[in-house]
């Protein structure tokens, strides 16, 4: 074959073809023709960031319903899994893709940190049901109601990065929500876990309720994680 004329043959040929050839970069770096470019990034982002905020308002409602926490405990396992599915979905379009519209590892990194937060949330769940946990302190609905909040901030943020026009100074100032939130729920739980030592004698009740406080708290960190990596795109991009 001569001159890298690639044109009488297949796609997939085309591709092996070139990643194998001795052709200069100048000429092989059509093969990024062959392969899609920017992909369905962002609504990826958004769908993701929707369970995010629906498996949040299923446990701060679990929180106040107890009760009745069993529907909304299979609605959080919903959520995350159907959160699993767009991470994969994302993971699998980001090695297919061959022009992204950002930074690969901030790609993986931003969907993974999203991940996280449901995954934390589904922990809480069933670590209600494993602890035996027999009714939601105060405490414990106060801090699934922050986040609520940290959970809906994510959503706008993601959104808001995927806008044509960036808005730099929305994003940050999300970004700067959802760390007073995270700093918000610290306070909380150092409060309820002093009330927690100071006035619970029973030692097996006082070791379930500090997992499950820690569990909450996790999920607003996971939070703010997810706006560092968005603070840092938009640093990077600006």
């Amino acid at each position: 074959m001569s001159g890298g004329d690639y044109s009488a043959y297949p796609a997939a040929v085309k591709v092996a073809l070139l990643l194998h050839s001795d052709e200069p970069y100048e000429d092989t770096i059509m093969f990024g023709r062959l392969l899609p470019k920017e992909g369905r990034f962002f609504d990826l982002f958004n769908a993701h960031a929707a369970q995010v905020v629906r498996a949040a308002h299923e446990l701060a409602a679990l929180m106040q319903d107890y009760e009745n926490r069993e529907p909304h405990a299979r609605a959080i396992d919903e959520a995350e899994h159907a959160a699993d599915r767009i991470t994969a979905e994302t993971i699998r379009l980001l090695h297919r893709t061959f022009i992204t519209p950002l930074d690969r590892d901030h790609i993986h990194q931003l969907v993974n940190a999203m991940d996280d937060i449901c995954d934390l949330i589904q922990d809480t769940s069933e670590s209600l049901s494993l602890y035996d946990v027999k009714a939601i302190t105060p405490d414990a609905a106060r801090l699934a109601d922050i986040g609520v909040k940290c959970a809906e901030r994510v959503k706008d943020v993601v959104e808001l990065l995927g806008t044509q026009q960036g808005k730099f100074e929305a994003i940050l100032k999300t970004c700067e929500e959802i760390d007073r939130l995270e700093s918000d729920a610290d306070r909380v739980m150092r409060s309820a876990v002093s009330k927690l030592f100071r006035e619970e004698n029973d030692l097996k009740q006082v070791m379930k309720l500090r997992v499950i406080y820690d569990l909450l708290e996790s999920i607003t960190d996971r939070c703010e994680d997810v706006a560092n990596v968005i603070e840092g795109i938009v640093l990077e991009n600006s």
